[in-house]
């Protein structure tokens, strides 16, 4: 299965204080102007926030599916993931987790009911 932006829109519009953009004929998805997901032109590539000190293990992992960001984004914790190669629920999880990384810890407890 191919993660479309439309099944990553249907999980990201649900996250507090989200927002699409089209910039440069790219969907992003952010949170007062920080980037959490955006998509290659040609949607085959899902970049997402992610801490940079673990991005080298992850794409080590599972090379087939991650990538490491372009190299204009590797001062940013950001990763990418072919779209190809991730399932609904892998992407769920990415989505969310990257969203946790630019929203307020309380928002995030708040929309997710954790407990702190």
């Amino acid at each position: 299965m191919t993660v479309t932006v439309e099944d990553v829109r249907s999980v990201a519009r649900a996250l507090p204080r989200t927002e699409e953009a089209l910039v440069r004929d790219r969907v992003k998805f952010r949170v007062r102007g920080i980037v959490y997901v955006a998509f290659s032109r040609d949607e085959t590539v899902m970049g997402f926030a992610f801490p940079k000190e673990e991005r080298a293990d992850l794409v080590a992992a599972e090379p087939d599916k991650f990538l490491m960001p372009d190299p204009v984004d590797e001062r940013f914790n950001w990763v990418q993931a072919r779209t190809s190669a991730l399932d609904a629920d892998e992407m769920r999880e990415i989505v969310i987790d990257a969203w946790r990384m630019v929203v307020p810890k309380r928002v995030a407890a708040e929309h997710l009911g954790d407990a702190g």
